[in-house]
């Protein structure tokens, strides 16, 4: 390799790509912007991730070009961030971006001050914009420092006000009210027919799912409920769904959720495992279990590392072709299917509707197994024998390709959502194997992400674990631990759990402002720390945190947590009604509370069993526990018996007297 640069020693795959760019690019650190202000030099910081396509081709077209790496050195000191890595960056830059009243997106190009402060950003330019754009900001900076300085101090402000909350003016209550006024707004919005939101692009959106799948029930809103379904079905039919492999892409680009950006995430799947593990239990669909099952095998055959760890993502591209590895041509399935290939042809629309380009087809479905069986005088068992010989051919012919590129490093956050996933997943379908990947990956953070005092690392890649977490890992770690100890009974999860709040209460909590920071607290950092507050493709870190607050009054009996959860969802009900899909995992707090909600504690040495059998079906509105011995979690304290299973129904920590029978206390908390 001509050119190697300082991006050769990290462990992102994303900076890796860079690492012989001629560009001198460098990993951030707080020290390069010390090494800037000596040097009164800008700051280049390019910012993207490894499934990107648009990142690859500004990389392919100015990265990789020796004269646009000129222009890049000399002007400026060169930052690579991986935003995966790194969200806190990315969110401040993003944030100076849309402020400028630029579109956000990725990769996101930004211009700062030697001090780190930005002052001109965008996303994607073609080369040619590029150079200009750098040739200008650098004549500028070089001819106008005090107006820059002026800009950026303007800028920064602005920055200050939409990172750090404002004090809550008006009190508005939660209520069912507020949520019925939001989810009415909400519904103008819904494609009843296709499913997600009216238009496109499409993307899945689980945090917002998950929330209308409990309100619908709820409220037994079969509008909202009907939406949930057909949402989940027209995905699990689409392209956007892997028919040969399994797995979820990121999004489509159509209204039909046919056409996807081909890259897969592990924080979308893990989210999506839940969501429709959850609507099985609602629903009762097959298919929902199927995309369970298939989506799991997807995870621990392509991003599961043998020790436990999920890696991050698939790239779109193979061969340097978006979704090559994914399509099909006609004639390759006529070799591959032979005398099927007529069933085949029709079960996955080998027709106008699954034609793509370039002479590819996009498998996808459009009609339930029963219909297709019933059409062609077949029985379901039958077909779905048919089906499983089909989908073990095509990812045998399909396993021949060249693969899309592998985001093999490990975030603590979104191995939380895949581990939460797996939960759910066995809580609905009693796999044992789901529960035996995800203690495996419980583990494995357990001995490699986590200090003794309780401190968490972001990162990790063989054997290494970098980068102090965000409140993102503690909360969606707490998360999963939680359900862990609901399904396991074992202790060790909810001790776990203790220490890691004990830590973010120490190191992330505002006293004043009742909310958590992003970033562990530290006064001389150059980027704006935040209270991350809308939940998007992963629900925010705040509203999971308000959430993890009730479990543990319930869990602990301590009303203080209580107290903090409430006023937290003070600062996002006055924005509830009219932006509801920006707040949907705070809304599932706000139902918890003003719906009827209830702890079940199952104590006894049959006790896991006894859970089990209540465990059928969907309730949202429960929090299960249990155990077969002594113990002194407040919840269960006091409450084992040697000779008798006994079910305590329990609501805002009132409990009535126990009983023995599961039908009895099944009774107890049904809402409709």
């Amino acid at each position: 390799m001509p050119h190697t640069n300082a991006l050769i020693n990290a462990t992102s795959p994303y900076l890796l790509q860079h690492a012989h760019n001629p560009v001198n690019w460098e990993v951030w650190s707080e020290e390069l912007i010390t090494q800037a202000k000596a040097e009164n030099k800008l700051i280049l910081v390019s910012i993207g991730y490894a499934a990107c396509h648009w990142c690859h081709v500004m990389e392919h077209e100015s990265f990789e070009d020796e004269k646009v790496a000129a222009v890049m050195n000399e002007n400026f000191v060169c930052i690579k961030v991986d935003r995966e890595e790194r969200p806190d960056v990315d969110h401040y830059y993003m944030s100076a971006v849309q402020l400028m009243g630029q579109q956000g997106g990725w990769p996101l190009n930004v211009i700062a001050l030697p001090d780190g402060r930005p002052i001109w950003g965008g996303t994607y330019f073609p080369k040619e914009t590029w150079v200009e754009n750098l040739k200008t900001i650098a004549a500028f900076y070089r001819g106008k420092q005090d107006k820059a300085e002026e800009f950026a101090t303007r800028l920064q402000q602005g920055i200050h006000q939409v990172s750090l909350m404002p004090e809550v003016e008006t009190e508005v209550a939660y209520s069912n009210e507020l949520l019925q006024n939001g989810v009415d707004g909400w519904k103008k919005h819904f494609d009843y027919e296709e499913g997600g939101r009216a238009g496109a692009p499409k993307f899945p959106m689980p945090v917002n799912l998950d929330f209308l799948l409990y309100y619908g029930f709820m409220n037994s809103d079969e509008a909202v409920l009907d939406f949930v379904e057909t949402t989940l079905l027209k995905m699990a039919r689409g392209g956007i769904y892997d028919q040969v492999g399994g797995g979820f892409a990121r999004y489509a680009v159509d209204e039909i959720w046919k056409v996807p950006h081909f890259e897969k995430m592990l924080y979308d799947n893990g989210q999506l495992i839940s969501v429709y593990s959850k609507a099985y239990q609602h629903f009762k669909n097959e298919e929902f279990k199927t995309v369970v099952y298939e989506t799991i095998a997807f995870v621990e055959r392509e991003l599961m590392d043998e020790s436990g760890a999920f890696y991050s993502s698939l790239d779109a591209d193979s061969e340097g072709e978006e979704g090559k590895f994914y399509v099909w041509k006609k004639e390759e399935l006529q070799e591959i299917m032979g005398d099927e290939f007529p069933l085949v042809e029709e079960y996955y629309n080998i027709n106008g509707k699954g034609f793509w380009e370039h002479n590819n087809y996009i498998l996808l479905r459009d009609i339930s197994n029963e219909e297709f069986a019933e059409n062609h005088d077949l029985s379901l068992h039958e077909l779905q024998v048919k089906v499983g010989k089909w989908k073990y051919a095509l990812l045998k012919a399909r396993s021949k390709r060249v693969r899309p590129g592998l985001d093999d490093k490990t975030l603590t956050s979104w191995n939380a959502l895949m581990l939460k996933g797996l939960a759910d997943a066995y809580k609905a379908f009693g796999n044992d194997d789901f529960l035996r990947l995800a203690l495996k990956n419980a583990d494995f953070i357990q001995n490699n992400l986590i200090t003794e005092d309780g401190r968490l690392y972001h990162s990790w890649k063989k054997g290494n674990a970098s980068i102090d977490g965000f409140l993102e890992d503690y909360a969606l770690l707490m998360e999963a631990y939680l359900a862990l100890y609901e399904l396991t009974g074992d202790e060790k999860w909810l001790v776990l759990t203790d220490k890691l709040l004990e830590y973010v209460f120490t190191r992330f909590y505002d006293a004043e402002k009742q909310l958590f920071y992003f970033n562990r607290y530290n006064a001389d950092a150059v980027i704006t720390n935040h209270f991350q507050k809308e939940d998007n493709v992963i629900p925010a870190a705040n509203s999971v945190m308000a959430n993890i607050l009730h479990r543990f009054y319930l869990v602990h009996g301590k009303p203080e947590y209580l107290e903090i959860a409430k006023k937290m969802l003070l600062y996002i009900t006055p924005h509830f009604a009219s932006y509801p899909m920006a707040y949907a995992n705070w809304g599932t707090l706000a139902l918890k509370l003003s719906a009827p909600y209830f702890e079940v504690a199952v104590c006894g040495i049959n006790s896991r069993l006894q859970l089990k059998k209540l465990q059928k079906g969907f309730h949202p509105h429960v929090l299960w526990a249990f155990t077969e011995k002594e113990s002194d979690v407040p919840l269960l304290k006091d409450r084992f018996n040697h000779t008798t299973d006994l079910i305590y129904v329990c609501k805002n920590g009132s409990c009535e007297l126990p009983v023995e029978e599961v039908e009895e206390a099944a009774k107890k908390i049904r809402i409709q």
